[in-house]
């Protein structure tokens, strides 16, 4: 194989949390992982409140410095491109910040807290014409890529409803800690904003736009311990102690009717997502069900999925696929089917679809409009709540699946 020419781009870092190791590895496993691009992520700084993670990026991920200020980031020339992995209530400000400083930006999700506030920092994007990508990370996933595939081609034929339920139980302990994700001021939404938010972009990203909702939320656990800013997380348990109200649902789900635009165009369908779920531990699945055929996948069991196609002969029903190569990158990260894939990975080639669309390539990364599009579902399901009536979503003319539903029409 011929050796590309190297295009190095430089990074900078915002937060040096768990999410902001795994963007940094991302980068560092990029050219291992796909050394045709060319791609050399250059780590040139670093930014944290804290002094002890500020060193560990310089120190340990590798960032040739570290600094306790994140316009340090901003301002840094030989910075082209920009992580940005704070908790959810520094999202809009930094983004915004780093569109208005000319970088290019891949930030977490939720973007905002709530629609609004994810359609500034869109503004400030647009307006800046900076490529932007977000933490949809489940996108990625081979299986994923390959049932997108199957809605398309017509393999399941007319699809006619689906199911997803994004179940968690990390805050399923009474006594867990009361973080600053159980605090509206601070996070926005709870569980819409964390895993719903994911759940309604996959099933746009697969089908096509969500044009309406009637939905409902529980906060099932409507008072925790106290925890200081700054110290642990909300996997803390914390017997006795200070009480105070948690201020966001712990549960929440809806009806979506498809965009007569969509690639599964009227389809309906009902969405899930729940922090407070015991037993499943990260149980991110969807089935999708068409007239010819349907498909389940799990994350738990992320690496194979199951397929029905058709409704004749001796082996009716589901088949359980292992993904291997042809599935998505999974050529890319291992030789044949088997062995699995892991979370990191998917963040790998999120890197590469950032870095690709920032570099001029086709941009197949997703983008602020689809986090646009998604907040609009997930804030008019609390709509919803309230009016106790469907609510239509204003349309996201530039996310990812209207331009796919554009392209079908």
């Amino acid at each position: 194989m011929a050796i590309p020419v190297t295009k190095t781009v430089g990074v900078g870092l915002i937060s040096v949390g768990w999410m902001g190791k795994v963007h940094s590895r991302a980068y560092q496993a990029l050219p291992i992982v796909y050394p045709e691009l060319g791609i050399k992520p250059r780590l040139i700084i670093a930014a944290d409140t804290s002094q002890e993670r500020a060193d560990y990026a310089r120190d340990v991920l590798g960032y040739e410095r570290s600094t306790l200020d994140y316009t340090d980031v901003l301002n840094d020339p030989e910075v082209d491109v920009v992580s940005i992995c704070a908790p959810n209530f520094l999202h809009a400000e930094i983004g915004i910040a780093a569109a208005k400083a000319g970088k290019a930006f891949w930030i977490e999700k939720p973007v905002g807290r709530g629609a609004e506030e994810t359609e500034s920092v869109e503004s400030a994007a647009v307006e800046a014409g900076v490529v932007s990508t977000i933490g949809f990370n489940y996108r990625h996933a081979p299986a994923v890529e390959h049932i997108k595939k199957l809605v398309a081609d017509g393999s399941l034929g007319q699809i006619t409803n689906l199911r997803g339920t994004f179940f968690a139980d990390y805050s399923s302990e009474p006594n867990g800690a009361l973080s600053w994700r159980f605090i509206r001021g601070l996070a926005g939404s709870g569980v819409l904003g964390d895993l719903m938010g994911h759940l309604v972009d996959l099933v746009q990203y697969m089908v096509g736009p969500i044009a309406e909702v009637s939905g409902f939320t529980k906060t099932v656990y409507t008072e925790r311990p106290v925890l200081q800013m700054g110290q642990g997380t909300h996997f803390d348990v914390i017997e006795g102690g200070e009480r105070k109200p948690v201020e966001n649902e712990d549960y929440a789900g809806m009806l979506i009717r498809l965009s007569d635009n969509a690639v599964a165009a009227g389809a309906i369908g009902t969405l899930e997502a729940s922090r407070v779920s015991v037993g499943p531990r990260a149980s991110y699945n969807f089935e999708i069900y068409g007239t010819e055929g349907s498909v389940k996948w799990d994350f738990e069991r992320m690496n194979e999925l199951e397929v029905a196609i058709g409704r004749k002969g001796n082996h009716l029903g589901y088949q359980r696929i292992m993904v291997g190569p042809g599935f998505g990158d999974f050529d890319h990260f291992h030789p044949g089917a088997g062995t699995g894939m892991g979370y990191d990975d998917l963040k790998v080639i999120e890197a590469k679809k950032f870095l690709l669309a920032y570099l001029g390539e086709e941009a197949k990364n997703s983008n602020i409009h689809d986090a646009v599009s998604a907040a609009r579902v997930c804030s008019a399901v609390e709509e919803s709540m309230q009016s106790k009536q469907w609510v239509p979503i204003a349309p996201s003319k530039n996310s990812t699946a209207a331009i796919r539903a554009e392209r079908k029409n």
